[in-house]
């Protein structure tokens, strides 16, 4: 079973919870960088969300500019 197998079977049942801290993690990043690697950070949030089963809509982060 792989590490990401794993965190996926933790986290079943509690996505919402999962996707309030990739989200948090991702502004944390966004804060420590001043915004510097906004798109990068946006994109790996959405494929974490996608992986881990939360959807990665992004929709609560800005539109890139």
């Amino acid at each position: 079973m792989s590490m990401f197998d794993k965190i996926k079977a933790k986290l079943k049942g509690h996505e919402s919870q999962a996707q309030k801290g990739i989200d948090k993690g991702g502004d944390m990043l966004d804060d420590k960088t001043g915004g510097k690697y906004q798109r990068q950070v946006d994109t790996a949030q959405d494929k974490m969300g996608d992986e881990f089963g939360t959807g990665g809509t992004g929709e609560d982060r800005p539109p890139h500019s």
